[in-house]
């Protein structure tokens, strides 16, 4: 599915424009201009896969949140924004295929952290009311408790459970499961298949943070699946060479100057990893050697 088609960001002569026009007064940041027209990045046109290859500083993230914050899409995390954030998004244009549903959003590496330290906070609250629960499991047991009115009921009915189960069975019936059963790679990978529905248009910023390789393997099928047979769209700035292989995706490599389109097989990055495994192929080959 195809709902964004085309998005131009401003290039350097509207940027000099803009500049021109404003008062003279200092900045520490006139952030996010002058870092995709620094590397030529213009005029992006989109497929139902499309990903953004670069290193630190190429601009893949800015961009990332440039699209997002033009089209209005739902974020979880609030990002920094310099105070020309606005200015720069309302020199940006864009087409539409078809209208962007309302489901769709952006999804950053912060969004997925905090998802994890909020759970991290509920577990240590679940640990905390598991203690107590045991000490009340106790109390119950062997209280010399008499139901007498009303009022008692509840109370009651905690006592007839400590004497009719053992005690993990009481503390697992009065508490829910702990979220911490799922470790960080599983609850991360919850978090996207969990946010991605059906028919959206979905900006992945770095969505290989906090997953291992299997993950991210099992990652890259979810999203192909959810191209394939559900509706989506996918914008994705990466570097893991398992989301660079993904089916069908068009790759823009922003450490090319200018930006251009290339196969996965032809990034520095994965053939780094390539020439590397080449390197040491016979390791894998003859372990025991």
């Amino acid at each position: 599915m195809l709902y964004l088609s085309r998005f131009s960001f401003p290039g350097s002569e509207r940027e000099f424009d803009f500049f021109l026009q404003q008062k003279r007064t200092c900045h520490d940041s006139y952030y996010p201009f002058q870092i995709l027209s620094r590397h030529h990045v213009t005029d992006l046109t989109f497929e139902p896969v499309t990903i953004l290859y670069g290193g630190n500083g190429s601009g893949k993230t800015t961009a990332i949140n440039v699209i997002a914050e033009t089209l209005k899409l739902s974020r979880d995390t609030r990002f920094n924004q310099s105070p020309f954030f606005g200015d720069y998004t309302a020199l940006c244009d864009y087409e539409l295929r078809q209208p962007i549903p309302a489901e769709s959003r952006i999804i950053t590496s912060d969004d997925v952290f905090d998802y994890m330290l909020n759970l991290r906070a509920l577990n240590e609250g679940i640990d905390l009311r598991r203690e107590e629960l045991f000490q009340e499991f106790l109390e119950d047991k062997y209280s010399d408790f008499k139901y007498r009115t009303l009022e008692d009921y509840e109370q009651l009915k905690r006592v007839n459970m400590a004497r009719s189960k053992t005690q993990s069975k009481y503390v697992r019936k009065r508490l829910m499961d702990n979220p911490r059963e799922q470790s960080n790679g599983e609850s991360a990978y919850f978090y996207f298949t969990s946010k991605i529905q059906e028919n959206g248009l979905y900006l992945l910023d770095e969505p290989e943070n906090s997953l291992s390789p299997q993950r991210q393997q099992e990652l890259l099928s979810f999203l192909e699946d959810s191209v394939r047979f559900f509706g989506c769209q996918f914008i994705i700035a990466t570097h893991s060479p398992f989301l660079l292989s993904m089916r069908g995706a068009r790759i823009y490599d922003l450490d090319a100057e200018p930006v251009q389109t290339r196969r996965w097989t032809e990034l520095p990055a994965v053939r780094a990893y390539f020439d590397f495994f080449q390197k040491y192929a016979d390791a894998f080959d003859h372990p025991d050697d």
